[in-house]
């Protein structure tokens, strides 16, 4: 009970991942994605630059404004017959002023020389003394929230960018020329322009001309204007920026949605599929099969799969090689048990001898399999942990044939049965990239196997050749060959088929079969096939290496 509920509880986790509406990477993708669309669209609607074009533009309007009202008063509000000279006339300025802004806009000032205010198109004259004219806001502005959004938003932007602020705008109940330091600048005969901030982000735009006569400055005008004509165009384009951007982050967002679903939902199902293969023991469950795809997650599905079928089959060949060995080893066991209750039994030291000498036997022959199989078994591991390093097999297999010949005349006194032939033929190395001892153990167990179906007359012949970058050598005795059927079975583990004069348990089975997984490991192919003559008689046997050379 207690494993169930811990695995009951590792498992809530996944199950809850796998029920989420956004997985982490979903989340990830759908945030990089609208962070740099975001960016961008917060870069595109501040519109610092295009807003001071914008001013610069209303300056120029107004600056040419502003001369044409000078040149108006200069010729029709100046008395020239007065003791003081040229003056202006207050009652005709101040008409000529209120004429001329009907048709732009603006409001309109004009300053005499000393200073004092002559005209404002803002302030009437009544009964009951001056009155001002003050311009309400379009209806239902104040509950707009977009412009003040954008408000906040370009204050903040300013402030970030190092953008001009610009001084606030201030009006006194009596205005004078000292006010405003365009006025002064244009009482000394120059043109003079001022922006200032209403108090909010709406500015007022400032240009003093001075009024003439004969080069004489006898006032300044000065027109000025909001710039809600400038806002309002400022905000149609933020308007269309925004409205683009809604339907590129809708694009966005549908993309992204698209791509994390054939990006994450293809990997969670491949991990709740590995996790379900994890924990089957019947095999029943398989990776999906994304090969359809031709991109990587086809690619890591495929992997996965494989990876899953290699598992299987090591996980299989793991079971049958131990259940090969515990029938193996139980073999010897059992005569040596067998062998040692009869002993204890018998009273004949001849047959006590005889038994001792069975006993001797099946501990060599056990002694031999436990060793053949502890080679075997940490055979995969040697071979995937080792570095492959050039190896010249021409000059190996002459070395071997070497040493099996000299070994063979020093025990048996005969000729040499084994011969090299093909390698003169190629002057140059016959290199392969492999592991030097191992290739040799494939080679030294070849040679074997083929001694021990030789007579002792019986020529051995090792052929190399070399063609299309790969590199073979056949190994050909003159031997009783391979049983029918059987070519392929011989490299089975703890197959056995030895002549009837070999004494039994001198070979464990295991050798030809260790030698193929060799080849194998090193991308190569070993078979075995009979020679046969014209008559289709069998010659003897021929065990073939392909190695690449590349």
């Amino acid at each position: 009970m207690t494993r169930g509920s811990k695995s009951q509880t590792s498992n809530r986790p996944a199950n809850q991942r796998n029920r989420r509406l956004l997985s982490p990477l979903t989340r990830r993708i759908l945030a990089v994605n609208i962070l740099a669309l975001a960016l961008l669209g917060a870069g595109v609607l501040f519109h610092g630059e295009y807003r001071k074009t914008l001013i610069e533009a209303e300056l120029k309007s107004l600056t040419v404004q502003a001369q044409m009202f000078a040149a108006a008063l200069g010729e029709g509000a100046i008395a020239a017959d007065t003791p003081a000279g040229h003056q202006l006339i207050s009652e005709i300025a101040d008409r000529i002023v209120r004429r001329l802004v009907e048709t732009t806009g603006t409001r309109a000032r004009l300053f005499r020389n000393n200073g004092t205010l002559v005209a404002d198109s803002m302030r009437l004259m009544g009964p009951g003394g001056m009155v001002r004219i003050e311009e309400l806001p379009p209806p239902g502005a104040d509950r707009e929230l977009l412009p003040a959004a954008l408000e906040v938003y370009d204050r903040l932007m300013r402030r970030l960018t190092g953008h001009e602020v610009f001084p606030i705008y201030q009006e006194r109940s009596r205005q004078h020329a000292r006010d405003y330091p365009e006025i002064i600048s244009a009482l000394g005969g120059d043109t003079s322009q001022r922006v200032r901030s209403a108090g909010g982000d709406p500015l007022i735009l400032s240009v003093a001309v001075p009024v003439q006569r004969y080069k004489q400055v006898l006032g300044a005008v000065l027109l000025t204007k909001g710039s809600r004509v400038i806002d309002e165009a400022l905000l149609e384009v933020r308007i269309a920026i925004l409205k683009i951007f809604a339907s590129a982050l809708a694009v966005t967002v549908l993309l992204s949605m698209y791509l994390a679903g054939t990006i994450a939902r293809p990997i969670r199902r491949l991990a709740a599929a590995a996790k379900l293969v994890r924990h089957d023991h019947g095999r029943k469950q398989t990776i999906p099969d994304f090969a359809g795809r031709n991109d990587e997650i086809g690619e890591l599905a495929e992997s996965l799969s494989e990876m899953t079928e290699a598992l299987w089959l090591r996980m299989d060949a793991i079971e049958s090689f131990a259940a090969d060995v515990a029938h193996e080893i139980k073999n010897p066991l059992t005569s040596l048990r067998s062998a040692v209750e009869t002993t204890a039994r018998l009273k004949d030291p001849k047959q006590q001898r005889k038994l001792m000498t069975i006993i001797q036997e099946d501990v060599v022959r056990l002694d031999r399999l436990i060793s053949d199989i502890s080679d075997a078994s940490r055979l995969d591991a040697e071979l995937s942990r080792a570095e492959t390093e050039p190896v010249d097999i021409g000059a190996m297999l002459e070395i071997l044939v070497d040493l099996q010949n000299t070994t063979f005349d020093n025990t048996n006194g005969g000729t040499p049965r084994i011969h090299l032939e093909g390698r003169a033929l190629d002057d140059e190395p016959l290199m392969v990239n492999g592991i030097e001892i191992r290739l040799a153990q494939v080679f030294r167990n070849l040679f074997t196997n083929a001694v021990s179906f030789s007579e002792t007359q019986d020529r051995i012949t090792i052929t190399v050749s070399r063609k299309d970058g790969w590199m073979t050598v056949h190994v050909d005795d003159e031997g009783p060959g391979l049983p029918k059927g059987k070519e392929d079975a011989i490299f089975d583990r703890f197959y056995t088929d030895r002549r009837d004069s070999e004494k039994f348990g001198t070979h464990s089975g295991l050798g030809l079969s260790i030698s193929r997984q060799i080849i194998n490991a090193h991308g190569g192919q070993l078979t075995a096939s009979n020679r046969m003559d014209a008559d289709g008689n069998i010659l003897g046997a021929r065990f073939t290496v392909h190695l690449s050379t590349g």
